[in-house]
């Protein structure tokens, strides 16, 4: 038997739909419902390492990634089968069943490689669907945009192929709800229209009752439910895109929401890169007391931190060029406190990059590197895409204090770095370090406690500072966003097929 399917569409991008499909996961989990999320196409920069339907490893966007876990399933390349990774000039790299298929641009991808695309998640879908009781699927941008209705596939084409019904999430913070819901439902194919099931107002801030009247002109009109009303909260999920980071000609500190004083803090600076990518590899550091991230753009300076954290990017080599040409690198090459590059930041610490013309929108042959680790990293078409566990040994550099045992998470990446040079190799041969740096191309680094703590015990050290007192242990991103959309009926959603899971707490 299929599975019962629903469409979560927005009215516009950043609405809440990726959070409001995670707490929908984990509410029908805890409720007993084998659940999975879906999203046929994903554009995101933010990746994590699965296996695919044939036994490899393969990529997908870290919702799917997150949503997975929410539902308490093992994620795979079937959860978001199609993956767009924009890498600059007008180009996405295209994942197909987690594999890279090329670079192309938009109207290379529609016109010539759309429809194997939508073959590719239509199977994907089914295989999800004959496996699972619900499917969950998440859609993209707004599902109204009329000029994409005859090549949407994650909204148009799945609500079709999927047989779903529609929940339509909406953001009031912007204002403009009740407009942006009903041009919304006046735009949507008329067999997509009758799929709606109800919709949802998300962010919300003050008073509910002042909501009242407006929800019961809208159904009265339309008779479409509203059937919930979100508070504006953010459970702490990992953030999909880098919309959700400061621009790249500005500095914005984040974190240390506990508001530890300024003279018991330490900040940690992260070049925003300006095609950034997996910077959810340093949430886990702002997430601890005391904690500051401060994002530098490439033309700023590193404001004198205790620590620089250089993470990945989709274009390393324009990426570096960047960092050279706004005066950054010089800031980090001078820069004497603990340092650690991951993935593309650990191929930007060495000396050169070789073949830059594979990664790079140029035809460079070579481009310096910002000279902190003896190692080169040369470029290949090939793509190495795996999750790892490593023994964390030998760990001689200022990054690190008293760390041993294993560490966990994925790889990501193109080219092969080699050091030319005397090295440690703390995290495994495919890591180096040096005089107070570190690069490795373990992605999660930070995840993983051991090495957080002990990361942030040589920061706080190097600052002449004592980390804040542990506290006690908040509920998790998954449990947060499972009682953000308990408000949610999800009756006229599921065809009161499902128990509602909050009758069961």
């Amino acid at each position: 038997m299929s599975a019962e399917t629903l469409l979560v569409a927005g009215t516009a991008s950043h609405v809440g739909k990726s959070t409001v499909v995670a707490g929908l996961c984990r509410r029908l989990a805890d409720a007993g419902v084998d659940v999975v999320p879906f999203k046929a196409q994903n554009m995101s920069n933010n990746a994590r390492a699965v296996p695919t339907p044939s036994g490899d490893w393969g990529e997908i966007g870290v919702s799917q990634f997150v949503q997975a876990r929410a539902a308490r399933v093992a994620p795979t390349t079937d959860n978001n089968p199609v993956l767009l990774k924009p890498r600059g000039e007008g180009e996405s790299q295209i994942i197909l069943d987690g594999t890279a298929a090329g670079h192309y641009s938009p109207s290379a991808y529609y016109e010539d490689h759309w429809e194997q695309a939508r073959s590719v998640a239509v199977d994907a879908y089914e295989r999800v669907a004959t496996q699972h009781d619900v499917v969950v699927c998440e859609g993209a941008g707004s599902i109204a945009e009329i000029n994409l209705h005859d090549r949407d596939l994650a909204n148009v084409e799945t609500a079709r192929f999927a047989d779903a019904r529609i929940l339509l999430v909406t953001d009031i913070e912007r204002s403009g709800a009740f407009a942006s819901l009903v041009g919304t439902l006046e735009l949507l194919p008329a067999d997509l229209r009758e799929r709606v099931a109800g919709a949802v107002i998300t962010k919300f801030r003050g008073d509910r009752s002042l909501l009242d009247p407006g929800i019961a002109e809208f159904e009265d009109r339309y008779g479409v439910p509203v059937l919930g009303v979100l508070p504006h909260d953010d459970p702490g999920l990992p953030a999909e895109d880098s919309v959700s980071l400061p621009p790249t000609d500005s500095a914005s500190v984040v974190g240390d929401e506990d508001g530890v004083a300024n003279d018991r803090a330490v900040t940690i600076a992260v070049p925003r890169l300006p095609r950034i990518s997996n910077f959810t590899d340093v949430e886990p550091l702002a997430a601890e007391a005391g904690v500051r991230i401060r994002y530098c753009p490439p033309d700023g300076s590193l404001h004198d931190p205790a620590a620089v954290v250089i993470p990945g990017t989709k274009n390393t080599v324009d990426d570096l060029l960047a960092l050279h040409r706004g005066g950054l690198a010089a800031d980090i090459e001078s820069f004497d406190g603990p340092i650690v590059g991951i993935c593309g930041g650990y191929q930007m610490l060495g000396q050169r990059i070789e073949n830059a013309a594979v990664e790079g929108t140029g035809d460079r042959t070579t481009v310096p590197g910002l000279g902190r680790l003896p190692v080169i990293t040369r470029f290949s078409p090939e793509k190495r895409v795996a999750q790892v566990t490593r023994s964390v040994s030998g760990v001689g550099s200022d990054c690190f204090e008293s760390v041993s045992g294993t560490v966990s998470g994925y790889e990501i990446h193109m080219g092969e770095t080699h050091a030319v040079g005397p090295v440690d190799r703390p995290l495994g041969p495919d890591s180096a370090a040096l005089d107070g740096a570190v690069g490795t191309y373990l992605h999660d680094l930070f995840a993983n406690e051991d090495i957080r703590r002990g990361f942030l015990r040589s920061v706080f050290d190097a600052s002449g500072r004592s980390p804040p007192p542990r506290t006690d242990a908040a509920p998790s991103p998954y449990e947060k966003a499972a009682r953000l959309v308990e408000p949610i009926d999800l009756d006229p959603l599921f065809a009161g097929t499902l128990t509602d899971p909050s009758s069961d707490r």
